[in-house]
């Protein structure tokens, strides 16, 4: 198809042609259609080699692409992506290619972004609420994140993760191995993250993860953290005060039902869940528990990050931790 601002579409060219056949010199043709004689003679050419057919429009793709990413590179990022339902930051680095063209394989292969697949299944699904206005804070420290996801504790031996469904033990819902609850720090500007697994969501609970928390982030360089951001749950609202006043921390609360506007912690669970719970099966509860610090550790200095140009989020800040 002709761009829109060609001169010249299938009509034009076939109008050229008439009016050579008519006796029309060159130079006549090219003024009454407004371009070049250049291209008068071309299409003239074209249509004698041709007929009709040379005057459609072809395919400006080269007939040879030397530095086109091989076969089996894009085979193993397309197996990649579909095995571990890596981002495109991540696929480039394992694979070698730059991301953009990471993103340009996944396109032309017809296969969706991550925001639109289900965590868990990875099933396409429709996206819900999101976020118009994107930001991001100028400085470390400047805006936190905090947030708690449930996860249903594993049986010794392992869940129906490991052994299917069909075990009795795997039906019981009111008198199963119960709940953890991960609870997640994580600094608007860096990425850098900080979790734990507790056996409750309480008050007090609450309060002594953020203070591990935070001497986490000031032990890899945020020593100040001005502002906290949570959902309205009882013990971020009340039972946090005392120790936000004490660090000089203002606590923000979001919209009550906008889980989105807290929305840098809730991807990091989504992460969690995807890349850490649930992404292989575990023999025990324990060994899931275990399994965190170095997942943490991997995300901090290692994992590349979309939001940071694929770079992880130690890469903000000096690494001291």
């Amino acid at each position: 198809m002709a761009h829109a601002n060609a001169r010249l579409t299938f009509h034009g060219r076939l109008l050229i042609v008439e009016r050579a056949e008519a006796g029309w010199k060159g130079a006549h043709i090219a003024a009454a259609m407004g371009v070049s004689r250049k291209t008068v003679g071309y299409w003239i050419a074209r249509f004698r080699a041709e007929g009709p057919a040379g005057l459609r429009d072809r395919s400006s793709r080269p007939h040879r692409s030397p530095t086109r990413t091989s076969a089996a590179v894009e085979a193993e990022l397309i197996r990649l992506r579909e095995a571990e339902r890596l981002g495109r930051d991540e696929l480039a680095a394992r694979t070698g290619v730059a991301p953009r063209t990471a993103s340009r394989i996944l396109a032309r292969r017809g296969i969706p972004r991550l925001a639109l697949l289900d965590a868990i299944t990875g099933q396409l699904i429709r996206s819900s609420k999101q976020t118009a206005i994107r930001y991001q804070r100028d400085s470390p420290g400047e805006l936190v994140h905090m947030d708690v996801k449930k996860l249903g504790r594993i049986p010794d031996g392992g869940g129906w993760r490991m052994h299917g469904r069909g075990r009795e033990d795997n039906r019981d819902r009111h008198g199963g191995a119960g709940y953890d609850y991960v609870h997640s720090l994580i600094d608007d500007r860096t990425r850098l993250a900080y979790s734990e697994v507790l056996p409750d969501e309480r008050g007090a609970t609450c309060a002594g993860f953020l203070e591990r928390a935070l001497e986490y982030f000031a032990a890899c360089g945020i020593t100040k953290v001005q502002r906290l951001m949570t959902d309205n749950a009882w013990a971020y609202r009340y039972s946090l005060r005392e120790l936000c006043a004490r660090r000089g921390i203002t606590q923000k609360f979001i919209k009550p039902h906008c889980p989105w506007q807290n929305g840098k912690v809730e991807r990091l669970n989504r992460t969690l869940q995807t890349e850490w719970a649930y992404r292989r099966p575990y023999a025990s509860n324990a060994e899931r528990a275990a399994a965190l610090d170095p997942w943490l550790q991997h995300y901090n200095t290692e994992r590349c990050h979309s939001a940071l140009g694929g770079k992880p989020p130690i890469s903000q800040l000096t690494p001291t931790c």
